[in-house]
């Protein structure tokens, strides 16, 4: 299993947990610190056993309010930057 931690931007979680597979193709695990914390937990539950491309793809440019991002997408900015860390 591969970890990564992911500081989100302009969102109310201060951090994302990612766990991959070790070739870094499936989550494994996905907990936030701060934010929603009822739907954030549902977020992590939801992705679990998913291919890291197919849930970035679907939460890429998810917004929350007027905000131009949200902690969505801010996953999938997580997700995809694990995935790169994962196959170096």
């Amino acid at each position: 299993m591969f970890h990564y931690d992911f500081r989100p931007r302009g969102v109310c979680s201060q951090a994302i947990h990612v766990d991959l597979s070790d070739d870094g193709t499936t989550i494994e695990g996905v907990t936030f610190e701060g934010g929603c914390n009822g739907n954030l937990k549902a977020i992590g539950k939801l992705v679990k056993g998913q291919p890291v491309d197919q849930i970035a793809n679907i939460l890429d440019g998810n917004t929350c309010g007027p905000r131009r991002t949200s902690c969505a997408d801010q996953l999938s900015h997580a997700l995809r930057e694990a995935q790169a860390a994962a196959r170096v």
